[in-house]
């Protein structure tokens, strides 16, 4: 099985992606990570069937609706949150399958009313979204928040998992990454050890806790699953861009090479890989700047059209689109792969 954890630090919002034999299942996505999310689902070469939100988040907007129009993913959600656009409406011992594997889901309310945890088919791992944190437990005070509830979701559902069980939230604000139920049966300050649930109430109903930041504008949008009351910014009209997972604007060859009329290729090696019988050759009309030099140079690159960077295997004109991007450049793209993919492709190359 496949297993990513991914981070939010705007929210400290975690995001996991989990998938087998290629059909993908995406844990609380966050709006804003949607590029960066996207990317990696493509670059695994996963189809995703499904996102899930553990609950109705109030410190950031889901990226559902978002994966929705990217890949017809279907909307999971538990149906007592009564949110709007829900394809699956979750509740208690549903199983959510995905490939070869499966993940049940368990009603946990007490952060809010419709809080689920999702546990994996062998219980080796939970999601517990805002209901049992590492070290801690999400606050109970608006939303539907019960205290009593929370303690029973944990105390009867949660810790009746194994001991090694790994528990993964959707929060963390110190760094940490998972725990185990035995850990946080042990050493949870809040519910661990011998607390029972008048200890839990109380030390919750005294936590002195802000109102959340975003609650006003991340509630009503997560309502609607995600989907802006607004059309959503266009993507770059010059040409198909994508963004890579490492957060690099890339363009595919074969349309560069379809429309290297209405571009600027910048070329970013050395002068000495461009000539010579181990030259992968040039682009067409590309404008030679080595990357080294770029920063000094860059008044020299035209801005009239948008610009396409390529080297020999893409990694350094992946930097070359920061620097421009720095610069305010902002219709930039880079060839993935380089001079070594366009060669594959059999695209048309000139000779120095």
């Amino acid at each position: 099985m496949l297993f990513r954890q991914l981070f939010d630090p705007t929210s400290s919002t975690y995001t996991y992606l989990l998938a087998s034999d290629g059909q993908a299942v995406l844990v609380d996505p966050v709006f804003e990570q949607h590029a960066r999310d996207a990317a990696l689902i493509r670059e695994l070469d996963l189809s995703l069937g499904i996102t899930l939100d553990t609950h109705v988040h109030a410190d950031h907007v889901t990226g559902a609706w978002r994966m929705k129009e990217a890949f017809g993913s279907r909307v999971g959600l538990a149906a007592a949150a009564g949110a709007e656009g829900v394809d699956e409406p979750l509740a208690d011992g549903m199983r959510i399958a995905f490939g070869a594997r499966s993940l049940l889901v368990r009603a946990t309310p007490g952060h809010t009313s419709g809080c689920l945890t999702f546990v994996l088919d062998d219980e080796t791992m939970a999601f517990t979204g805002d209901c049992l944190l590492i070290r801690g437990a999400g606050r109970t005070d608006f939303q539907q928040g019960d205290a009593r509830r929370m303690y029973r979701s944990i105390r009867e559902v949660l810790f009746a998992l194994p001991d090694e069980c790994a528990l993964y939230p959707a929060h963390d604000y110190a760094g940490r990454t998972m725990t185990t139920v035995g850990e946080e049966r042990r050493h949870n300050p809040r519910v661990g050890g011998a607390a029972n649930e008048t200890d839990f109430v109380g030390y919750m109903e005294n936590l002195g806790l802000a109102h959340p930041k975003q609650i006003d504008v991340a509630v009503p949008a997560n309502l609607r699953c995600g989907r802006p009351d607004h059309d959503a910014p266009a993507p770059p009209a010059w040409g198909p861009v994508v963004w890579s997972f490492a957060g690099v604007p890339e363009i595919e060859p074969e349309w560069v090479a379809a429309h290297a009329r209405e571009l600027t290729v910048l070329d970013v090696r050395q002068p000495d890989e461009l000539a010579g019988s181990g030259s992968l050759g040039e682009i067409e009309g590309a404008l030679a700047i080595p990357l080294g030099e770029l920063a000094a140079r860059v008044e020299e690159v035209p801005r009239e059209r948008p610009i396409v960077t390529v080297c020999r295997s893409g990694r350094r004109s992946a930097q070359a689109t920061v620097i421009l991007r720095r610069h305010g450049i902002e219709r930039v793209a880079n060839l993935p792969g380089g001079m070594l993919r366009w060669r594959e492709l059999a695209l048309p190359v000139v000779a120095r």
